[in-house]
């Protein structure tokens, strides 16, 4: 019994593919104790540092958090919603001048709920190659067609509109801000001028932009000063705010739709009112005094040639990068291998990503570390 996905485990473990649960002993803001070591953390998406931050979590309980219960026993459209969802959705929708937020679950759950409930018949979406698995499964979940153009390539998708964009009503072009693997950011000045033209509206993902840049925190819409423009916005509470859930927020006509026809809203149990309220006294109270970290964060990060707080390293084989991680452990590192199908074949690498308190000088030894260890991999 079960011999076809016994043979498919022993073929991922062959080829370096195979995955595993780590056994972590505990977390302190940018280490990680693993295996008996204490590590700095490059493989975390907390990158304010207010997970696992015993001084942010301890302020929190003492001043809001007795107030909120542990669950919420509903989904939001049956009794799963208490005033403070209310106040979460209102305080984005007024620090991104929008009419209207939702709160999702998770990334995942906006994503897969946006484009599915979105794209119907007749519909379309052109989605850029490197988008993230959630909204592609979305896409894929949904009656309308979809497109994929090559990553961050503005002439492709212009020529992709030219020939299709006739043939559909709605038209949706979805795409990072900051992508996840490479750290690249979309040229969404670019994108905003395309959906004008091509009369398309356009939906931006800032889970890895949104309590990073801007002067708010709210993400490269800000920093680029287009948030009009876009017609909604995604962010994620499990990264920079260090809680968990997302949200979008847009036009009300889409929030609405969406609130009777996005089937992972509708048909998920609402998230923890106590995690809510952290969400939402996080953003009142920690993004402001974060402004002077994330700048240095990514001016690290510039230094180091990535344009945003998320460095690849690209290491090529899946045996050489899970080498290197294992290398890099011994020396206080701790790093995690990327490969296919998260990153096409042959392109697997390490994916530094960086928080807030993280120094450069730290940044400069495990560099080091990593050259010396990828000259002595060539020399043999």
């Amino acid at each position: 019994m079960y011999d076809d996905y016994r043979k498919i485990l022993d073929e991922l473990k062959s080829k370096s593919h195979f995955r595993n649960l780590k056994d972590f002993q505990g977390k302190d803001e940018k280490y990680i104790y693993y295996k008996g070591k204490k590590l700095l953390n490059l493989s975390s998406n907390n990158y304010l540092n207010f997970a696992d931050n015993k001084a942010v979590t301890e302020e929190f309980l003492e001043t809001v958090g007795a107030d909120y219960s542990f669950g919420s026993a509903s989904a939001r459209l049956l009794t799963g919603t208490l005033p403070v969802y209310d106040e979460l959705e209102q305080l984005l929708s007024g620090l991104y001048g929008k009419e209207k937020t939702l709160l999702y679950n998770s990334g995942y759950h906006a994503n897969v709920g946006i484009s599915s409930a979105l794209n119907g018949k007749g519909d379309v979406i052109f989605s850029d190659k490197l988008n993230h698995a959630s909204i592609i499964d979305g896409m894929q979940l949904s009656q309308g067609k979809f497109f994929r153009f090559p990553h961050n390539d503005m002439q492709a998708l212009e020529r992709l509109l030219q020939r299709e964009r006739g043939m559909f009503n709605n038209a949706f072009i979805i795409t990072e801000s900051v992508f996840s693997m490479d750290g690249d950011i979309a040229d969404l000045k670019q994108i905003v001028e395309i959906k004008k033209k091509y009369d398309c509206s356009m939906i931006v993902d800032e889970a890895h932009a949104f309590g990073v840049f801007g002067d708010k925190g709210l993400g490269v819409c800000e920093s680029l000063g287009i948030t009009d423009d876009v017609d909604l916005i995604v962010g994620t509470f499990g990264k920079a705010v260090g809680s968990v859930g997302a949200f979008v927020t847009g036009s009300g006509v889409l929030i609405d739709y969406l609130i009777n026809k996005s089937r992972s809203f509708i048909f998920s149990t609402a998230l923890p009112p106590i995690n809510i309220a952290f969400t939402k006294w996080i953003i009142e109270n920690k993004f402001q005094k974060t402004k002077e970290k994330r700048e240095r964060m990514l001016k690290i990060a510039k230094n180091f040639g990535s344009d945003s707080h998320i460095i690849p390293v690209i290491v090529g084989g899946n045996k050489e990068t899970v080498d290197l991680c294992k290398v890099l452990f011994h020396n206080g590192y701790f790093t995690l291998p990327i490969r296919p199908p998260t990153v096409p074949e042959g392109t697997s690498r390490l994916r530094l990503s960086l928080t807030a308190d993280i120094l450069e000088d730290e940044l400069k030894v495990l560099m080091e570390k990593i050259n010396e260890s990828l000259l002595v991999k060539s020399d043999k």
